[in-house]
């Protein structure tokens, strides 16, 4: 076994340990959060991710972004099929093992070039969108710093895998031009075999080495995306499959009730019940109204924040955004991902039962930020992998008026008088009906 096939099969296994730890660690966090069964109507749930998640079915709301999305989406499954032939490459000491497929071979690698060009052509327009249109949406301030690096990154990253492919092609079409040892008569494929004689000047030695090293960029590239992409938002194209499985079969714009509350309310409606009865105790600790911090929130939640795509479609139409409010519904998800990841790294230091004094309501997530909210559902509607926002912002702001008694001077009178009226209006119940005898 010679000196690269060791190497190439250290690297697998280092790549393959390290991704699986980091997975790990993103599952643990996420399993921080509080239950929810969320395994109904499995047949509609593998609908809606085949529709969603595969479809790509919202991202075609803005068409052009859409179509190009689905472009790279497209290209980075497809492409990475080729990924299959060169690991057994590097592991058997072999040259494109699936030549002998002829014909057949040609059209996927030709198919796989013309993906690959378009990824790249596609990856450019979107750091020119990013960097030199400079849209709106991705200058809010919760994209400054490492968000925009990281979105650069990745772009670029995918910009340098689909060239070094392109021409580690080109180099080898040439190899196979003149009868290098080693270099199976394959060619020519769509694309790089327009560029055949482009390094004919080269002598057959540079010609391996500059084919071997494109080899190498391309294989060792794609190794370190894939242990990126747990520290980056593009571990979206890995979770928005089961988070879109998961996300809410019922209208999303309806509230889940607290099961404290609503069997006081049962109880007080209840025509049979006892009216000096006090409702029944809660079993072990008492249940936190709303959610204070990361744990309070459910695992979907959680699972929501490291799906964020970060794309600012929920901001965008966000009313409250729109009219210079504080509240962002991206930067509420990014927040809840910032605390969780600091939670779970004080976990991994101090053990499981730590507390660093902070929490996401307070230290992240801003009281102004949640009173803004109108609860109109736009932002979960926009969501290109069924984030749900919402969600996160009413259970902090649960918490903020239920437990710490913080809410609008208008929003206590409001909710005086629905308790004491059965209406937002400050009238008896008596005289609810009285406007229609004025007319």
């Amino acid at each position: 076994m010679n000196i690269s096939i060791i190497a190439f099969a250290v690297l697998i296994l280092v790549s393959l340990g390290l991704f699986a730890k980091n997975v790990k660690t993103i599952i643990r966090n996420i399993n921080l959060g509080k239950d929810l069964d969320r395994g109904d109507n499995k047949g509609g749930r593998f609908k809606l991710m085949a529709k969603v998640a595969m479809g790509q079915s919202k991202m075609q709301a803005r068409p052009v972004v859409g179509i190009l999305h689905f472009i790279v989406y497209a290209g980075f499954v497809i492409i990475n099929i080729e990924v299959l032939e060169i690991v057994l490459d590097g592991l058997l000491g072999t040259h494109r093992l699936f030549s002998p497929l002829g014909s057949l071979y040609t059209f996927l690698i030709s198919t796989f070039e013309v993906l690959a060009l378009l990824v790249l052509v596609s990856c450019v327009i979107f750091l020119i969108r990013r960097n030199i249109i400079r849209l709106k949406r991705f200058l809010s301030p919760e994209m400054t710093g490492w968000p925009k690096t990281d979105a650069n990154l990745i772009l670029i990253t995918e910009v340098l895998l689909m060239t070094a492919f392109l021409l580690m092609n080109v180099v080898d079409a040439q190899l196979q031009s003149i009868g290098a040892e080693h270099y199976t008569q394959v060619g020519p494929f769509a694309i790089s075999g327009m560029f055949e004689g482009m390094f004919s000047g080269l002598s057959e030695s540079s010609l391996v080495a500059f084919e071997r090293g494109l080899w190498w960029f391309h294989i060792i590239g794609i190794f370190a995306f894939l242990n990126y992409l747990p520290y980056s938002k593009h571990f979206h194209i890995l979770l928005a499959f089961p988070n879109v499985f998961y996300s809410k079969l019922t209208p999303k714009g309806q509230l889940t009730n607290m099961e404290a509350v609503k069997k006081e309310v049962e109880l007080m409606f209840d025509p049979n019940a006892d009216p000096y009865a006090a409702p029944p105790e809660p079993v072990g600790e008492p249940e936190r109204f709303g959610a204070k911090d990361v744990q309070d929130l459910t695992w979907k939640q959680l699972m929501d924040a490291y799906t964020c795509t970060e794309c600012g479609r929920c901001t965008d139409v966000c009313p409250a955004n729109i009219t210079g409010k504080e509240l962002s519904p991206r930067k509420i998800l990014m927040d809840t991902r910032d605390r969780l990841e600091e939670v779970g790294k004080g976990i991994d230091k101090n053990g499981k039962d730590h507390d660093d004094g902070k929490s996401l309501l307070g230290d992240y997530i801003k009281e102004e930020e949640l009173l803004a909210c109108t609860s109109c559902n736009a932002c979960t509607e926009a969501c290109p992998v069924n984030n749900d926002p919402l969600s996160v912002i009413v259970d902090l702001r649960r918490y903020l008026i239920m437990e710490e008694s913080k809410a609008p001077a208008e929003w206590t009178g409001m909710l005086t008088n629905i308790e004491n009226n059965g209406a937002p209006w400050q009238f008896a119940q008596a005289d609810r009906l009285k406007w229609k005898d004025e007319e």
